[in-house]
């Protein structure tokens, strides 16, 4: 009775230290499959949340990203806040299509990557700050010219197109 008892536990025990173990696994895959994307220097930011500087966080139901493909970035998000200067007609936002300059990657210790470059639009020159985590979450800081910054939220895209 006591010897079955025991090897019940024991099979449980063994159960879910199995469990964690691959839990780990998994960990360690998505965290190579993120780093090994952003130093392909190809991949996409599905954003789902923008925090304007001046007001509260929006929740964001349609599909924004950014890309970054080699040396352009592809960008398709939203803009939440106050234009120190608009172009005649409203301009584009922050919708475009450009070359990137002056990138730069970075990873610390614990493999967040901090990516740096800047980027000049029809209507404006934008810094851009993207740190991502090991766990694919991502943060996207823009610091506009002519308009207040902006920090958006999202995820790295782990399956490309």
């Amino acid at each position: 009775m006591k010897i079955s008892r025991f090897l019940i536990m024991l099979g449980i025990v063994s159960f879910l230290g199995g469990q964690s173990l691959f839990a780990q696994d998994k960990q360690e895959e998505k965290k190579q499959q993120v780093k090994d994307l952003i130093e392909s220097g190809t991949y996409r930011v599905d954003i789902d949340r923008a925090y304007p500087m001046g007001g509260r966080s929006v929740n964001l139901t349609s599909l924004y990203s950014i890309d970054i493909k080699g040396d352009s970035i592809y960008s398709h998000l939203p803009y939440y806040g106050r234009a120190y200067s608009v172009p005649y007609g409203g301009g584009n936002g922050m919708r475009f299509e450009k070359p990137v300059m002056d990138y730069n990657v970075s990873f610390d210790k614990d493999d967040k990557a901090t990516v740096v470059f800047s980027t000049r639009s029809d209507d404006d020159r934008y810094e851009f700050r993207i740190q991502i985590y090991s766990n694919g979450t991502a943060t996207v800081f823009v610091q506009p010219t002519n308009k207040q910054s902006i920090t958006y939220h999202g995820e790295i895209r782990l399956k490309q197109e």
